[in-house]
């Protein structure tokens, strides 16, 4: 699965969503961390009410499952949220190496229900009615 780390240096989740210099996106498995890209913005995207900064972020983001952030606003959250993107916000900055060490932890064990939801992401969901009604009947 793929997660975004929103980052001013790079090296630490230290910046809101909207005031990003940085997007780092890694590819995490139990067993493995990979870096993909990091994708650059500019320095005018400090400007409040500025809707138009998101957008090439959300697009930068689109098939991660996770952006972790050091704030967002709540139009900002909304949009990643109707992205299939979970945001998770961290209490202070926090090397994105050891959050990367964390959640392969957690892979590796039973992950919490809104995690399990964002490893689906971009996979199809199929059900098999039948099975189900199998199971009930036994």
């Amino acid at each position: 699965m793929k997660i975004a780390f929103a980052t001013q240096d790079q090296q630490r989740v230290d910046a809101h969503f909207g005031w990003a210099k940085h997007l780092a996106v890694y590819e995490v498995t139990p067993d493995s961390v990979a870096f993909v890209q990091d994708f650059g913005f500019g320095d005018d995207l400090d400007e409040d009410g500025n809707e138009d900064k998101l957008a090439p972020k959300l697009e930068a983001i689109h098939d991660c499952a996770i952006v972790y952030v050091a704030a967002i606003g709540g139009s900002a959250a909304a949009r990643v949220v109707a992205s299939k993107i979970h945001p998770v916000k961290v209490a202070q900055p926090e090397p994105i190496l050891d959050i990367l060490e964390k959640l392969q932890e957690v892979l590796k064990g039973t992950p919490p229900p809104w995690l399990r939801k964002a490893l689906l992401k971009g996979q199809e969901r199929s059900f098999n009615f039948e099975e189900q009604d199998d199971e009930v009947k036994s």
